[in-house]
């Protein structure tokens, strides 16, 4: 019984890391929607993931079949789960891509911006979905035995992202330069899944090292400027006494 709840409560905490990605993800295409529609979209895709990687825990024998090579380009053998993974890392890629050069050089603005659908939305977030709960269930396959566990881990992780979401989407509205942070974090991530598809591995522990350190400064950033802002906005009256 006590390995069970270890293993319960490791695995909650894995997932929720490993699900932080599909919160920011979920939290940028969100903010494209109206207003009064974009808790909904938050909700409707974190639940999504969440009936995603109970369906994929229970489908376990599939997830083996993954290994089975199924092209081979060039003498590289690719299977099931590299394509998903390329396919998955590419999209991520350019959809990131896509975001930043909006920002850069769209409208700013809520005035000007674009109002998405609610069906595209969800689309793209389910499609990432499938790539983010294939890594969240192959990390949880790897570590129990007992499917309970796996799906209990999984269901508590997604009920405490429900509870994040509005908060981590709240911060990353309110902070254009987070926002910009965290498509950059999808893209890195983008680029992990596509090395990981073509077989080069790379730890995860250094990805969130590099992101828990860009938050860090960033952090130090957000402080910086809220303390020089009053300095601005208090300098013309300043020079007026001066004269």
């Amino acid at each position: 019984m006590g390995e069970l709840v270890v293993a319960f409560l490791t695995l909650t905490v894995l997932e929720v890391v490993l699900g932080v990605d599909n919160v920011i993800f979920i939290s940028i295409l969100s903010g494209k929607l109206r207003k009064e529609e974009q808790k909904r979209a938050r909700r409707v895709g974190l639940i999504a993931a969440m009936v995603m990687r109970i369906a994929l825990l229970f489908s376990i024998t599939w997830i083996a079949r993954l290994q089975t090579t199924l092209v081979a380009p060039f003498g590289h053998p690719f299977n099931g789960r590299d394509l998903i993974l390329l396919v998955g890392g590419l999209f991520l890629i350019a959809k990131a891509t896509f975001e930043l050069h909006e920002r850069l050089e769209g409208e700013t603005g809520h005035s000007g911006k674009a109002v998405a659908s609610f069906g595209a939305v969800i689309t793209q977030v389910m499609l990432l979905d499938i790539v983010f709960s294939l890594d969240s269930v192959i990390t949880a396959i790897g570590m129990s035995d007992h499917l309970g566990v796996m799906v209990a881990a999984v269901m508590a992780a997604v009920l405490i992202m429900l509870v994040a979401a509005e908060p981590i989407s709240g911060f990353v509205e309110e902070h254009p330069t987070v926002k910009v942070l965290a498509l950059s974090f999808l893209m890195l991530i983008g680029m992990s899944l596509v090395a990981d598809g073509f077989g080069q591995h790379i730890s995860k522990g250094y990805i969130y090292f590099a992101m828990g350190f860009s938050v860090f400064v960033e952090m130090i950033n957000i402080r910086v400027r809220k303390r020089v802002a009053p300095v601005k906005l208090h300098q013309p009256y300043v020079e007026e006494k001066k004269r």
